[in-house]
């Protein structure tokens, strides 16, 4: 599959600051003729800020529209993740480990199951 911009518009999406891509200054930069203001965050903000961008992110998921859009998310979701996974000292196999358990103790959402009422 191929890669393709797909523009979403999501309120989310425009506020700022935020955290970008490495690459997305200058990418802008160059579309509007001039520097954008930018700064290197410390670690603890750089963990906030990554788990708000995956909220960001999976909102634009929800929203996704068609194959190569919902691709699209999703790789922007699974960077974030392997971001996160690398910055916390995590490893793939680590997730994988407790994804595991917890589809044997709760089970995982392949049945397609709808809850239509809290237990009381």
């Amino acid at each position: 599959m191929q890669y393709k911009h797909t523009h979403s518009d999501l309120e989310k999406e425009n506020e700022y600051p935020k955290l970008v891509r490495d690459k997305i200054p200058e990418i802008v930069a160059a579309r509007v003729g001039h520097p954008i203001k930018t700064r290197v965050m410390e670690k603890r903000e750089y963990d906030k800020y990554l788990r708000m961008k995956v909220v960001e992110e999976a909102q634009e998921l929800s929203e996704a529209k068609g194959k190569v859009h919902i691709a699209e998310e999703l790789a922007d979701v699974m960077e974030l993740l392997d971001t996160i996974i690398t910055e916390n000292g995590l490893t793939l196999k680590d997730i994988r480990s407790v994804q595991k358990a917890k589809v044997k103790e709760r089970g995982g959402f392949k049945k397609k199951i709808l809850m239509l009422e809290k237990a009381k």
